[in-house]
């Protein structure tokens, strides 16, 4: 381990003095993401693409205040959201921008600002330090982690790239020895731990070695951006600071790697969504520079072209109002309108089949890239190409083979009720344990929430705007999750390791059927020794007013445990069917996994073998019907136990707890209602349309719920619990009544 620690330090310091030779080979710049070409073809259409000309205007005036401004670079000492770091991420977006400028405008003030500030960095970065934060477990230079100086290097590269025929040979040699090449070499050679892994950090990196490799012609960088470092010195099974696996037995690295692994055939990130649309820029701004300078390596055909699908499966991952679904470290609010998406809708119109519904997302984000790709979206929008991008119900698989579980999105009409239905991997240290667990919306309003993550990002005030340590006492808990949680333990006990190693399967997906569409997985390593079996289906039904999510939970058991399962309702109380009794003192669910943060503001046992709760939430009511025992815990918690810096939002759950049970099944009805006006203070159907819910069978083959409305009209299903296959016949006599029918599952509704 010594000897591989001195043969990175070796490599480090020849790679930082070397002066190494610029390539004989010829080669013509602008190439990264724009080109020669394409940069006539933008001056040609000035002022003729009225999208791409706002949008020029836009960066310019932007730009423009920035030069006004004057130049810093201050010494950096802060964590993100203080000044030194904010400042240094607004010069890389700023120079990026100004070299498009330059490009398109033939303006040399641009070419200026970029060449002075790139020489202010260089100047300071020959001795400039680690960072003085040591938070992270790969401190960068210029900020505090490697990752933000990987940003740096993505959009300085372009910078460079656009002026780099403004500069003197003597100037290139400058700053490529002296800030580029000692830059890619700190953050590759020098941080291996961050650098040569499957991660979206890793991602960054190498997009960043390759980037300034592409500019500089240097076929030694590229190779390591590809392909990662070969002889990095790191143990096998070593961690980094999230816990997430640094280097495995026959891990590959580099960036063909970070294409290759967390992808699925599908183009789901194993992360989630919000760290693929993080990583998506580094992804397809890199692949854009490779289809440019190397097209012969096919980046963006590669594994049949996931690239190209990730920006279709992201987009299908967001609600009515464009924001992402916060699976696993998920920021609520983040949308298809953040820059990186603007990149990722570009790109994939323009190198993809120019699908002319990702032009009705553009219209919508209401900007474009400053390049051929940003100028093709514009005309397109121009000559009426655009067509609504409509987001239908959609399976996406999990892990490289498509063969690690994955995530189901359930909708009906026009994203009216959608249900979000998780049963993936683990989603590598970003992941949380939450097998089998859901969210619900009606539109773009949560009904059901997941809760994302514990980080107020680049807020200062709260951490230094990084994670807060309850992003792992709560947000990755299993109890934080509508999902069931077992003895007030975790799932795999919270150990990230073994849960890598297991996901749930997929039982079946049907969504052919737009009133009556079901996805149904098991679960049988988060608990060992027990089995959990969950469907969810999505059904609009005669006599109901809106459609309504049914949820069953089959659970069997090798042995007696306490079950809790929660729903994490968004909205005002409104009534319930059972007493509950209110504490004079709030004390906590809990002391561990979770619980500790949840207060207990009541307690209750079910009135009848039906447990109602109704709340109101954004102007709509909803009203949650469980089939209960007598025996069941009802507890109303919410969240803010042991929370002294009020780090945690303060939202409430109804859970059920059914204790010393083994095998057992909960059904329940999600049903959303009616409507409330504070305008017209006009109330409209604001009581639940169900008047019983019932388990009328239920064993290893087969359980039947049904659904009685107020007016006597009955509904049933019925599911398949050990054969799956469309093919398979079934018959099942009910209370006199025989059901006969083909495949999973079988509702009758008349």
């Amino acid at each position: 381990m010594a000897m591989k620690k001195m043969k990175i330090t070796a490599l480090l310091v020849v790679a930082a003095t070397l002066n190494i030779p610029l390539a004989a080979q010829s080669q013509e710049h602008p190439n990264l993401i724009m080109t020669k070409a394409g940069v006539e073809q933008v001056r040609k259409n000035l002022g003729k693409v009225p999208l791409f000309d706002a949008s020029l205007q836009s960066v310019q005036k932007e730009v423009d205040a920035e030069i006004a401004l004057g130049i810093d670079t201050p010494l950096p000492k802060d964590f993100s959201g203080g000044y030194t770091h904010q400042r240094h991420k607004l010069n890389f977006l700023t120079a990026q921008k100004a070299g498009a400028l330059y490009q398109i405008l033939q303006d040399d003030k641009y070419a200026k600002y970029i060449r002075d500030m790139l020489f202010q960095y260089e100047a300071m970065y020959q001795d400039l330090p680690v960072h003085p934060q040591e938070r992270s477990y790969a401190r960068g230079k210029l900020f505090w982690q490697c990752l933000n100086d990987s940003n740096w290097l993505v959009y300085m590269s372009q910078a460079y790239d656009a002026i780099y025929d403004t500069l003197s040979a003597q100037e290139r040699e400058k700053l490529e020895n002296n800030l580029f090449r000692p830059f890619a070499d700190f953050i590759s050679i020098g941080n291996p731990q961050f650098y040569n892994r499957v991660h979206n950090h890793s991602t960054w990196g190498n997009a960043a070695v390759g980037m300034i490799a592409l500019v500089m012609n240097d076929e030694e960088l590229l190779q390591r951006a590809l392909y990662g470092i070969e002889d990095d010195g790191l143990a096998l099974g070593g961690r980094d600071n999230d816990g997430g696996i640094i280097k495995v037995e026959g891990q590959k690295a580099g960036f063909l790697a970070n294409l290759e692994e967390p992808f699925s055939p599908d183009g789901y990130y194993t992360e989630g969504p919000y760290y693929q649309r993080y990583a998506m820029y580094p992804f397809l701004i890199f692949g854009l520079a490779m289809h440019n300078v190397k097209p012969e390596m096919q980046v963006f055909s590669h594994k049949d072209n996931v690239l190209l699908k990730g920006v279709d499966a992201l987009l299908n991952l967001t609600d009515a109002d464009g924001e992402f679904f916060p699976l696993n470290d998920g920021q609520k609010g983040m949308s298809y309108y953040t820059p990186a998406l603007v990149t990722a809708v570009d790109i994939a119109y323009q190198y993809g089949s120019q699908n002319p519904h990702l032009l009705s997302i553009a219209q919508k984000q209401n900007e474009v890239l400053l390049d051929q790709s940003g100028l093709a979206v514009a005309i397109g929008i121009r000559d009426g190409k655009a067509q609504p991008f409509v987001k239908n119900s959609i399976n996406l698989t999990d892990g490289q083979d498509g063969e690690q579980g994955g995530v189901g999105v359930l909708r009906y009409g026009n994203e009216d009720l959608t249900l979000v239905f998780k049963y993936a991997a683990q989603g590598l240290s970003h992941g949380h344990y939450d097998k089998l667990s859901f969210s619900l919306y009606e539109k773009g309003d949560e009904i059901v929430q997941d809760y994302g993550l514990a980080r107020f990002v680049n807020i200062g005030q709260k951490g230094g705007g990084n994670y807060l340590k309850e992003n792992k006492t709560w947000a990755k808990t299993t109890i934080a999750h509508n999902t069931l949680s077992q003895n007030e333990m975790m799932h795999f006990d919270g150990d990230y390791e073994t849960a890598s190693k297991h996901h749930s399967q997929l039982y079946f997906y049907e969504d052919k059927n737009k009133d009556v569409q079901v996805v149904s997985a098991t679960e049988t390593n988060a608990y060992p020794g027990t089995q959990m079996h969950r469907t969810m289906a999505v059904i609009k039904a005669t006599g109901f007013e809106k459609p309504f999510l049914l949820d069953i939970m089959k659970v069997n058991s090798a042995t007696k445990n306490q079950y809790d399962f929660p729903f994490y309702f968004m909205g005002q109380v409104l009534s319930e069917n059972f007493a509950y009794d209110s504490p004079a003192t709030l004390t906590p669910l809990g002391n561990k996994n979770g619980y500790q943060h949840l207060y207990v503001e009541g307690k209750g046992t079910p009135a009848t073998d039906n447990t109602q709760f109704s709340w109101l939430g954004n102007g709509k009511y909803y009203t949650l019907t469980s089939a209960t025992d007598k025996s069941d815990e009802l507890l109303l918690t919410r969240l803010g136990a042991h929370d002294p810096q009020f780090n945690l939002r303060r939202d409430a759950a109804l859970m059920i707890r059914r204790k010393d049970s083994d095998n057992t099944t909960f059904a329940s009805v999600i049903e959303p209602h009616g409507s409330y006006s504070p305008v017209s203070e006009l109330s409209v159907n604001s009581d639940s349309n169900i008047a019983q819910l019932k388990i009328v069978h239920d064993d290893a083959d087969y359980t039947a719920i049904t659904i009685k409305d107020i007016k006597g009209h009955m509904s049933v299903f019925i599911l398949a619990n050990r054969n799956a296959s469309s093919s398979k016949q079934h018959q099942l006599a009910i209370d006199g009544t025989s059901y006969s029918w083909t495949g999973p599952y079988h509702f009758t509704d008349n």
